[in-house]
């Protein structure tokens, strides 16, 4: 697969891969912003990671607590029971200090070119290295951007960065079976089917069934046209710990 384009239960985190730390390996140091300058495309300031056609990529920052929390508890209706971002400062604060210091996840926040302000997030979670080189995906689109295939094209962004930059080889989305949306997302981008795993996380209660989703450096990732995924209202996929 070729490298991103040149041109940016924890709450919220509900889907797991392996709970193996990073053991010391290969994978290439971990991403960092852009250096100043100008910005490196009409709508996408320099601190984006990675930008496509309608929205790039940043890393999560501490001062966007307000903006983050306000959308979470908007999005309510949309993410239950799936997803349970943080939704008070304080929450976001201490989840925002795990994503931007833990080594074995990174997390990024997929911005509207259009305005700048946050539509959905995708975190990277239990990075493996050595040999294994993977990590377990979890992400969710906020109410005002879901079904305009803003999660789409961010996804598809953090998927090229993780197998460019950050080296990796293998991402694992874990997806209850009943999420039909988050299940048709990971479709669309060439995700492939691994296997089902019963009473795989305990989320709202319980423990969950869930379908293991996956891809590779080798596979083709899609490309979906700017609208596509519009009209469907994708929750997200859940993440773990």
């Amino acid at each position: 697969m070729p490298a991103a384009p040149s041109p940016p239960q924890d709450p919220g985190d509900t889907n797991a891969a392996t709970d193996s730390p990073a053991p010391s390996g290969s994978r290439p140091p971990s991403d960092s912003p852009a250096p100043s300058g100008s910005d490196t495309a009409a709508g996408a300031p320099v601190a984006a990671v990675a930008v496509g056609p309608r929205v790039f990529i940043r890393h999560y920052r501490l001062e966007d607590a307000a903006e983050y929390t306000a959308l979470a508890r908007e999005s309510t209706g949309l993410h239950r029971p799936w997803l349970f971002p943080p939704r008070t400062e304080a929450d976001y604060v201490a989840y925002a200090r795990r994503l931007l210091e833990d080594p074995t996840r990174a997390g990024y926040l997929v911005c509207d070119r259009a305005d700048g302000r946050i539509a959905a997030f995708v975190n990277i979670n239990n990075i493996v290295e050595g040999a294994f080189l993977s990590g377990a995906l979890g992400y969710g689109a906020f109410a005002h951007a879901a079904g305009r295939g803003l999660m789409t094209e961010g996804l598809g962004l953090v998927v090229r960065h993780a197998f460019g930059p950050l080296g990796l080889h293998r991402l694992e989305a874990n997806i209850q079976p009943r999420n039909a949306p988050s299940v048709a997302l990971v479709r669309r981008l060439g995700f492939r089917l691994e296997g089902f795993s019963p009473d795989f996380l305990f989320i709202d209660g319980a423990w969950r069934d869930h379908e293991r989703w996956a891809i590779t450096a080798e596979m083709e990732l899609g490309t979906p046209l700017p609208d596509s995924g519009a009209g469907q209202s994708d929750p997200g996929a859940d993440e773990g710990d």
